[in-house]
């Protein structure tokens, strides 16, 4: 099989080893966090009430916070070099609840044609009922960007590498683009994480996990993570206080959980994605890969620029077609039809089958979805037994 360079990760490794080795416990002795499954703080006196009713504090109120919350937060804006961050109950209320924070009636918004489904709604419905006015572009098109600007833009939102093309955005050229006029750039780094790529190295302000995803990594979490500047951070809390948007303390339990594996589960995501990417590259059924660690995929380039590793997830497309994607996935023997992804198992989907009832040919081909097309989340098998699993269900 062809092989192809990974890009070295070995100062990323270096900046990441704290994640295996979080230790501070308060004081505590245990190896592991304590669960602090409790809704309510004691107030000691006047004095300790003003310590710990201050914004982001996580020991006065759970709707404020929580100590698996709060420690969950730091060690992501950590891994992302910011200030401090925040746990949200689901990655849209990490979402909605900074675009309500941050954003009023009579601003603009630039957004990427290419979001998650939850974000292209809320740029698209969500925000313009709100009175804050939306311009979607291309993400590849830096001039794109900077003609959407307008005298009230505030926020540019970036997603990057998004699915199903695996398209990148450049985070430096736009991020430059955005400092020159005092705009906020925001970027959901979910498919990448901080492994892979860390936004803020390259100018963005505010970095937005699903940490259902990768970061929990084992497809048993629901939860989102922003991180940013302080300031930023204390309009955004101030807002989830209101709309009760506070994560679950176990759900952060489960992803710290997931946080002391993450190098080692990210390093073989990306090593089977880039394995199976080039197998299916040479395979007769395959029409097209997309996958940005390939030579082959048009921001190549760019991904070895702005990125640490390309990730575990690709997008392919069959010869022959819808039917040829729904039998490839019956004779799957280990790996699972299923929509979410990040988690120690591959999972894979077909999206003209499962959104065929809802949408258009119309629709599908306006999104870049093929009758043809698979998503495939590579999971940590082995390597080879991966390989041989698809090779038998393409045959």
């Amino acid at each position: 099989m062809q092989q192809f360079d990974q890009p070295d990760h070995s100062d990323l490794s270096l900046a990441m080893n704290f994640l295996a080795g979080d230790r501070s416990h308060d004081g505590d002795t245990a190896m592991v966090p304590a669960l602090a499954q409790t809704l309510n703080y004691r107030i000691l006196d006047e004095a300790h009430y003003e310590q710990i009713s201050t914004p982001l504090n996580p020991n006065f109120y759970a709707r404020r916070g929580n100590p698996n919350n709060h420690r969950l937060a730091q060690l992501l804006a950590k891994a992302e070099g910011v200030d401090t961050g925040l746990v949200f109950a689901s990655g849209m209320a990490a979402i909605s609840t900074t675009m309500m924070a941050l954003l009023r009636a009579g601003d603009h918004v630039v957004a990427q044609s290419a979001h998650y489904i939850g974000t292209s709604e809320m740029a698209k419905t969500i925000l313009p009922s709100y009175g804050v006015e939306v311009t979607i572009v291309d993400q590849t098109s830096v001039e794109a960007f900077a003609q959407a600007i307008r005298p009230n833009t505030k926020l540019i939102m970036l997603e990057t590498p998004v699915n199903p093309l695996l398209t990148l955005t450049d985070l430096a050229a736009v991020t430059a683009l955005a400092r020159d006029k005092n705009i906020l750039t925001f970027c959901d780094n979910t498919f990448a994480t901080p492994f892979n790529q860390r936004p803020a190295e390259h100018g963005v302000d505010i970095v937005m996990h699903s940490i259902s995803k990768y970061i929990g990594g084992h497809h048993d979490l629901l939860g989102g993570a922003i991180l940013s500047s302080r300031a930023i951070m204390e309009r955004v809390w101030d807002r989830s206080m209101v709309f009760g948007t506070a994560g679950a303390p176990f759900n952060s339990w489960l992803a710290l959980r997931g946080l002391r594996t993450l190098e080692l589960r990210i390093a073989r995501h990306n090593a089977n994605a880039l394995a199976l990417a080039a197998m299916l590259e040479k395979h007769d059924a395959v029409a097209r890969v997309f996958y940005p660690g390939l030579p082959t995929h048009p921001q190549h380039d760019l991904a070895r620029k702005q990125m640490s590793g390309f990730g575990g997830l690709l997008t392919f497309e069959l010869k022959d077609g819808l039917d040829a994607g729904k039998r490839l996935i019956k004779r799957l023997k280990f790996v699972e039809n299923a929509s979410s992804l990040g988690g120690v198992t591959s999972v894979v989907m077909q999206p003209a089958a499962l959104f065929g009832n809802r949408l258009s040919e119309e629709d599908l081909k306006a999104q870049g979805i093929a009758s043809g097309m698979i998503r495939f989340a590579t999971g940590i098998e082995p390597t080879e037994e991966l390989l041989e699993d698809v090779r038998q269900a393409l045959s």
